[in-house]
């Protein structure tokens, strides 16, 4: 026999009516919670540096994205800046999986008539390498302003120094 939200009122055993249970065991009342939303001076930005030495470039942008946005933080807000800082050191020795060192393609334009550059990361490698890295990363974090601000965060290095060590960045290992 099915209840109707009237004749539940008052049970803790049916689960029909939805919250009685929840409000008996936790003495939380729904109507009066209220939704966390992170300040801009609430939000303190720790200094991170990743290795992507011989790491798929993937996973490399994805924790960086994640770390950049700030969604590691238990009062990410979507709407409000909270990321961190990011260190990405020799981002000469990201691996790409598959056939992408030759088949992937980034395409840009200069803005004059006809000048479509098309490159592949092999090439990028030789002249840029850190370009791979930071294509990936900002590509996964929104095309707002909001995400640009965070791209401002971003550092990626080829080599394996960095000159942001008075920070005291925290190293994040990726498996």
């Amino acid at each position: 026999m099915r209840l109707t939200k009237g004749q539940n009122k008052g049970r803790l055993s049916a689960p029909n009516y939805r919250g009685s249970t929840a409000k008996a065991l936790t003495g939380i009342n729904e109507n009066n919670m209220k939704t966390f939303s992170a300040k801009a001076q609430d939000i303190e930005r720790k200094w991170y540096v990743i290795d992507a030495a011989d790491k798929v470039l993937g996973q490399v942008a994805v924790e960086a994205a994640n770390l950049l946005r700030g969604k590691n933080k238990t009062i990410f807000t979507p709407h409000v800046d909270c990321g961190d800082y990011v260190i990405v050191v020799n981002a000469d020795k990201v691996v790409l999986s598959g056939n992408k060192e030759r088949a992937k393609i980034y395409t840009r334009y200069t803005g004059y008539v006809g000048n479509q550059v098309v490159t592949t990361p092999a090439k990028l490698r030789k002249s840029h390498p850190e370009k791979i890295l930071e294509l990936a990363i900002l590509g996964m974090v929104p095309h707002t302003r909001q995400g640009r601000a965070q791209g401002t965060r971003l550092k990626v290095y080829a080599g394996a120094e960095h000159p942001h060590a008075a920070q005291t960045p925290e190293v994040i290992a990726i498996a």
